[in-house]
């Protein structure tokens, strides 16, 4: 396996050492160690390490807040340090993005579970964001060209399938996508309405309305 490389974020000199100690029993790479959130997030962007430890109590901006900006800015799995287990804190690093907490003081047998299960949740979690994302942009597709498949059915008097493959010949023969051949007959569109928001460029762009008028069915 990989040694993970891990960045500790924690004011307490006793807390760090022996944090240190027991990642290096694991064969874990410290790449880096902060006693502040504010270094500890520039430490996050530059090192891009695998893991991140951080401490609840820090200094100024405590350590939900820091790993609300790490999720954000550069996301990273984290384990939560904290010396105690309340509902508010698992609450609070829940909605952080943070799955996985260790309570201090530490035991070096929780270390190797806590590690495996703060990277194996935010894997998850990634991968369930990015089918999340390309589902969203593939209903957003589909839109745009169900709304141009409307424009050129009352154009040309087509019925839904001659229209589908009028769309699916043009995205053939230009080898663009149909959205992009739906985009730029929707743009033709408002452009032919008299919209001043259009350039007309954009709408010669990719060709479509050429593409769509020329395209005979099979």
């Amino acid at each position: 396996m990989k040694a993970r490389r891990v960045l500790i974020v924690d004011d307490s000199t006793s807390s760090r050492a022996a944090l240190v100690e027991g990642l290096r029993s694991l064969s874990c790479v410290i790449v880096g160690e902060a006693t502040d959130a504010h270094t500890g997030l520039g430490l996050v962007r530059r090192l891009r390490p695998d893991l991140v430890f951080i401490a609840i109590g820090l200094p100024e901006i405590d350590g939900i807040a820091a790993a609300r900006q790490i999720m954000e800015e550069a996301p990273t799995p984290i384990v939560i340090l904290s010396r105690h287990r309340d509902a508010a804190m698992i609450r609070g690093a829940t909605e952080a993005g943070v799955m996985t907490y260790l309570i201090k003081p530490l035991r070096n047998e929780e270390l190797q579970p806590a590690i495996e299960l703060a990277i194996g949740r935010f894997h998850e979690c990634t991968t369930l964001r990015n089918e999340n994302a390309n589902l969203k942009k593939a209903l957003e597709e589909r839109k745009v060209i169900e709304r141009a498949k409307g424009i050129l059915m009352e154009r040309a008097g087509l019925t839904e399938e001659e229209a589908f493959v009028r769309f699916r010949t043009a995205s053939m023969k230009s080898r663009k996508p149909m959205v992009e051949i739906a985009r730029a007959l929707l743009t033709a569109e408002e452009v032919s309405k008299g919209s001043a928001n259009v350039p007309i460029s954009q709408a010669r762009a990719a060709g479509s309305e050429e593409a769509l008028g020329n395209t005979e069915e099979g």
